[in-house]
This record gives structure tokens, sequence and C-alpha cells, in this order.
């Protein structure tokens, strides 16, 4: 149990209203369900459920005492347990749920003290995105591309990745990674491999990025602990990096063999072992002639680092899908999207893909029962220049189960309203949702007209007339006369059916008001300079609180505002002011101070936020003067 299942499963035993259950739940970050009282009194994002505490009764109590129990059983993702035989008949198990697979009973620590052979065996989503990225070219251009035999260093590919348009690529398209891969420049594999490991919380810990990147690019001088570890270090600048450094440092400087470093890095991890460790060090390598100030530094970084690292034969194999990913946005983009939007293997929703798409100059092509499949595809839009689009996918429409999208797809195409009713046999809430977001305007007639001739084939059928109704045997369905969806309504049902704004990015609509503001668009803010005060806008995308070498609580969140992603980063100076409507909008006006960190790697402190959607409201009654006494009030905590 952690705080958010908790609240849900408690708050049901107390008989509450779910809608409120929800938006307590909602309410809390990704935290322990011991630590729900202590997040009311200390994060400003709950203030205002503080302020609502009482009304709960012993519901914060109940909470608490589940933390750490267990909820429910689940498959450990990637363990495999490894046997001869009779493995079954000396493990417990019990069939998982979906494919009726034999699970061990033990959890993942037990099997490895029960001296079982575990081994993980890692399934990224990213592996199928590619292959259905690769199928859908072959399908349509009848090319095989042999992702394992593609140029290893395309120059183009690596300009993608320098410039830090990575979204949708396997292991950087993370705001730290992306501003990583913009201060880094990667312009080789190697350089792939060590960003990789580089974002991972032992290097970070111990300060290795910044040296890292400072040698790399001439800033500063290539430094190593001691003249006996360049060996293993001068492939990194001095700078740990892999497992395997761990490893030779430590054979280096005591003598032991690596079998016996290797053991000893993995008993970093553990808080117990870790003042052994450091008198058995101390001790080995004095004996073998190193100053105290050599052992101590060195002892500083084998800590930091610890076991939270990668040894380098992982980051390798995660560096092939990261470049072939790339690979494939450079050069068949409409494919690539059509993978990730299929398969969803990545951190961000499926919106700011279909958004990201747009502005690499990929078509976005309607949901269609004539034409779409139920997974994403590829269509030629123009042959001189080849442009391919992206048609979107039955899956995609809220509510449709496999067999409904496999159903639609088998019958294509369908000559009428009448004959996709009769062939297709949607139900009826799954066919107004395609009529809403215009999967069916090939039979003419609008959106509105659509749903109510749906009304009364469903009337008819249930009253046994089904192909009696007049609109038998027309391919066009004639108009009723209702006015069609305005196109706020229309882009409300594709947010509400898709979860997608297909037909335009959302931030269109408020592109004229964040004029008024003297909004910076993502595009104009990368000539921005550093230490200018700017105003930025867009759909909330994505926020973390990951943990930082500083120990202090830093609100990243990422906005989309259609032309490119924003950057932001909340330090704890301004959670007063902005936690609660960073956490509680999804459309945010921020104003803070560029931060540039490299040629392409920017983000925004904030230390100013307000719900867009609030300001649209006060343009509409108050006008502009009513938004901008709204900005200059003094920002306070929201209570």
């Amino acid at each position: 149990y952690r705080v958010r299942h908790a609240i849900r499963d408690v708050g049901a035993a107390l008989s509450m209203d779910p809608a409120e259950i929800d938006r307590v739940a909602k309410s809390f970050p990704h935290i322990r369900a011991r630590d729900a009282r202590a997040a009311l009194e200390e994060l400003p994002e709950l203030k205002r459920l503080a302020g609502e505490k009482e009304r709960y009764g012993r519901l914060w109590e109940l909470v608490e005492a589940l933390d750490a129990l267990p909820r429910g059983i689940a498959m450990h993702p990637c363990g495999v347990l490894l046997s001869d035989a009779s493995l079954l008949a000396r493990t417990p198990v019990v069939p998982t749920s979906g494919e009726g697979l034999p699970m061990a009973q033990f959890d993942k620590e037990d099997v490895e003290d029960l001296g079982l052979l575990k081994l993980d065996v890692l399934g990224v989503r990213m592996q199928s995105a590619m292959a259905h990225a690769v199928a859908e070219v072959e399908r349509a251009t009848g090319e095989r591309v042999d992702l394992d035999a593609v140029a290893p260093g395309d120059p183009e590919t690596y300009r993608l990745i320098r410039s830090a348009e990575t979204l949708g690529c396997f292991q950087i398209e993370s705001p730290g990674q992306r501003d990583l891969v913009g201060r880094l420049q990667p312009d080789g594999f190697h350089d792939l491999v060590v960003d990789i490991s580089l974002f991972r919380p032992g290097p970070v810990a111990a300060d290795m990025v910044r040296p890292f990147i400072e040698a790399r690019h001439g800033r500063a001088p290539v430094r190593y602990p001691h003249p006996d570890l360049e060996e293993p270090l001068r492939g990194t600048y001095g700078v740990v990096v892999f497992h395997e450094q761990i490893i030779d440092i430590v054979a280096i400087m005591t003598g032991c063999g690596r079998g016996e470093a290797d053991r000893v890095r993995r008993g970093l991890s553990d808080p117990e072992s870790q003042g052994r460790i450091r008198v058995w060090f101390a001790q080995r390598s004095a004996a073998r002639g190193y100053g105290a100030e050599t052992i101590q530094r060195t002892w500083e970084i084998v800590e930091a680092f610890g076991s939270y690292g990668f040894c380098k034969a992982h980051a390798v194999a995660f560096a092939v899908p990261t470049y072939q990913s790339a690979w494939l946005k450079t050069h068949h983009p409409a494919a690539f999207y059509a993978g990730l939007l299929t398969h969803d293997p990545g951190m961000y929703p499926k919106r700011l893909l279909l958004a990201d798409a747009r502005r690499r100059g990929v078509p976005i092509l309607p949901l269609d029962v004539n034409v779409s499949g139920v997974a994403h595809r590829i269509e030629l839009v123009s042959e001189s220049p080849k442009v391919w689009g992206l048609r979107l996918a039955l899956s995609d429409v809220h509510g449709i189960s496999e067999a409904e999208a496999r159903r639609i797809a088998d019958g294509q195409p369908y000559a009428s309203l009448l004959d996709f009713w009769e062939r297709a046999r949607p139900s009826r809430p799954l066919a107004g949702r395609l009529a809403q977001v215009g999967a069916l305007d090939a039979f003419g007639a609008n959106r509105r007209d659509l749903q109510l001739h749906l009304t009364e084939l469903h009337r008819g059928a249930r009253g046994g007339g089904g192909g009696q109704l007049p609109l038998a045997g027309g391919r066009k369905t004639a108009p009723a006369g209702l006015p069609d969806l305005t196109s706020a309504e229309r882009l409300s049902a594709e947010l509400g059916v898709l979860s997608m704004d297909a037909s335009r990015n959302l931030m269109d609509d408020h592109r004229e008001f964040l004029q008024e503001l003297g909004v910076v668009s993502a595009r104009r803010l990368r000539e921005a300079r550093h230490g200018e005060t700017v105003l930025v806008a867009g759909a909330k995308a994505a926020t973390q609180t990951p943990p930082i070498r500083s120990g202090k609580r830093v609100i990243f969140s990422t906005l989309d505002d259609g032309t490119g992603l924003v950057d932001l980063a909340f330090f704890d100076d301004s959670h007063d002011a902005c936690a609660h409507t960073v956490f509680h909008s999804w459309l945010l006006l921020v104003r803070g101070v560029v931060q540039r960190r490299g040629p392409r790697s920017l983000s925004v402190v904030g230390a100013a936020a307000w719900n867009l959607a609030e300001l649209v409201e006060v343009r509409r009654e108050e006008g502009l003067d009513g938004v901008a006494a709204r900005l200059a009030e003094p920002a306070g905590p929201a209570v």
C-alpha cells in the first residue's frame, strides 16, 4: 500500500462518496501511506486539503495503518526463476491472472535468500513500438528496414539527438535527459552509452555529471583521484560512470581480485555493510602506500556511486534501442509515431506525441471507420514530395473492446451508416463516440445529425424494425437539420473520447490571449537570454519531484504550448506560492527566469503560477485589465 491506494480502499470502507475519494487520492503525490498526515502538514499543494482534515475523521489514521501491507499479488514484471525440472516440486506457485503461468509465491528478495537463481529479463515496450514502425514501413512501401543493420554513425540521427528534440526516443525523452543530451551533445555511440549511465542516482549523487561535461568540452582539465586510476577512467575523462570502473578502483587500490571487488561493490548498497567496507578499504589502500587524502577522496566517489549505476554492458544494451528509436524518428517519423501511439512505451500522454508529430511535419489523419485500423498506421498523403501521414486508430476510442475494434476493421469499407450499424454491430455508446470524433463523417450529415440517426437506429433495432428505417439503401445519410458541433465542442469530444486533441492543438484556442499577455512560446524561448524573466504557458504534460543531490524538494513540470515543450523547475522558496496551482491545474501560466545550461539546454525557474483556464474566464468577464490585476496580486500560499 502507498497513500493513493490506501485512501481509495479506506474511503470505500467508510462509505465515502466515490468522487470525493478520487479527489482526495489524486491530491497526494506518490508517497508512503504512513506519511499521509505529515504530507498534509508540510506540502504546500495539500494546504487546501489540510484545512478540511477534520471532516474526514479516522480516514488518515486508517490510511497510515495500511502502510507497507500487501494490497494484492503482482507478478515481478521481468523476474524469471532458473532451475531444473524439480523447481515446481520445491516451490509453491500460483497461476498468473492472465496467461496462467506458474508464479512463485516467494517474493523477489526471498527467492535469492533461498538460493534460487533469478534472472531479470527486461521487457521493453519500445521494442514493440519499433517493431510496429518497421512493419508499417514494409506494409506501406515494401521497404524492409533492418534496425540491427542501420548505419551506426548516421549524422542526421545524432543531429536530432543533439537538438534535444528527443520526445518518444528510448531513455532520452525525460526532461532531465533532454537537458543532459543538450549539454553533453553526443556525436557517437559511446556518448549515448555514457549519457544513459550518467543519468543514474549513483553518478548524480557523486557529482559526476558536471565534471564529465566540463572535461568533455575542454572547459576543465581531466583529473584522476590518483595516477594509478588513469587506465580505468581515461575513457570517461576521469569520471566514474560504470560499475566496472568501481570494481577496477577497488581492485587496484586494495590489491584484491576483481571478483572480490565486485562483491564489495554489491555490498555498498547495504548501509550496514558500508561501515565495514570503508574500514577495510582504508586499511588495505594505506597498506599499499596510498595517502590519507587520496583514500578519502576515492572512498567518497566509491561510496556515493554505490550500486546505483549501470554496468557498461547494460548501458550498451540500452543505448542500442536509444539510437534505433532516434534513427526511426529521423528517417521514418510517421511510422515511428504510429509505433509509439500503438504501444505507448514512454512517460508522456499520447496527446503530447501527437503535438510532436505535427511539429515534425507529420500530417494527422482523422479517425475513419472506413480506413482506420485497430492500431495506428501510416498513409501516403502526397506523392511529390513523398509525405506520409499518421492515421489514428480505432483502439484509441474510449471504451472500445478489442473485439469491437477488430470487427469494425474487418468489415471495411461500409457503404452507409445503416451498413456500418448492421455489419459492425457497435454498441450505442460506442457508435455515439465514433460520431462525436468524426469517424462516421464519410456517411454524410453533420456529427449531431449522425447521433440523432444512431438513436433512431438503436430504437428501431430494439423495436425489431432495424432494416425498415428510411436511411436504408442510400450511401449518404440525409441531414436532420441539427446544428453541427462547434469547433470547441469538437475539440472537447476528441479529448474526452480519444484523450488527444486530434484535429488541432488545444493551445491554439488561447493563442491570441497569450499574445496579449506577452507570453513567450516554446519556439521563441530557445533564443531567450540566460537570466531573462519570461511568461510561459501551456498544457501540463508531466510533473515530478525526483530526489536531487541537495536533498531539497524541487517540482519539475513540462508544458506543451503547441510549438514545443517548456521545462519548468520550482525550487522550495516558490512552493508556498506555486505548488497548489502546479499540481491542481492542467493549463498553466508561469512567470520565471530562463536558466541556460548549454546551447540546447534550458529551463524556466518558476516564481509565480496561475491556472490559465481561470484567467481565460477573467479575460472574458473583466477584460485585460481584470487579468492584469489578477497577475499583479501578491503571490501567496493557496489555502
